[in-house]
């Protein structure tokens, strides 16, 4: 049994161990950042200001990750666009890309970037619309619960926390696959953002808080897995 138990606590650390070097070897000066992505199209883009710091720093607390402890905000026109890999999409309302914008972020996802879209309620229509302008032969397929993205460093056997209530219908993952790779999470009916915003913000307990915060801790991992 005691040897059993060590085998285990080598693969971990193995597994760790190439997760951190893969965070360095993909993000701007040896530490992994989070880019919250600019749009047009009127949706506040800039929402939940305090939750990536939070996430940021959950992640350093809790991972050997080493991660740039702000958020980058970029736009897809922005010259830097391809220097940050790991963007962020959340809001409530329209969103709204151009000609332009469609094709080098189809470019950049295809190209090894990976999009988080965190629906804040009220972007859903607007989201599903212009990610089938980027991937129009790709559909948002819902994740089984037995996806690795729920099981990395914290398990999550019936999939996303549900965080805030919504419109009641239970959270969905959803993803997008480019040649077997996920480049698109979509977190809907869910609200990972608010739950990793600072806790007086929306007075949520203190176990929603920290589920929000482990399943965010869950997709960073995930994505430097792949």
């Amino acid at each position: 049994m005691r040897i059993k138990i060590t085998i285990i606590s080598i693969l971990i650390l193995l597994l760790v161990v190439m997760v951190t070097l893969n965070a360095q070897s993909r993000n701007l000066y040896g530490k992994f950042v989070i880019a919250r992505l600019k749009y047009g199209g009127g949706g506040d883009w800039y929402s939940n200001p305090s939750s990536l710091p939070n996430l940021l720093r959950f992640i350093a607390e809790n991972t050997l990750i080493k991660v740039h402890p702000e958020e980058v905000r970029v736009g897809i026109m922005d010259k830097d666009f391809f220097a940050y890999p790991y963007l962020y999409l959340n809001g409530h309302g329209n969103i709204r890309f151009s000609e332009e914008e469609v094709l080098r972020l189809r470019q950049h996802l295809q190209s090894g970037g990976f999009l988080h879209a965190d629906d804040n309620y009220g972007m859903d229509q607007a989201f599903r619309r212009e990610i089938k302008r980027v991937f129009p032969d790709n559909d948002l397929v819902e994740l089984p619960f037995s996806h690795p993205i729920y099981h990395q460093l914290y398990d999550f056997p019936a999939g996303l926390p549900k965080i805030h209530e919504h419109d009641g219908k239970p959270a969905q993952g959803l993803g997008i696959f480019y040649k077997g790779r996920l480049v698109v999470f979509y977190t809907y009916e869910c609200d990972l953002g608010d739950g990793w915003e600072d806790p007086e913000v929306h007075n949520d307990p203190p176990e929603k808080r920290e589920a929000a915060l482990k399943m965010g801790t869950n997709i960073v991992l995930y994505y430097l897995s792949q």
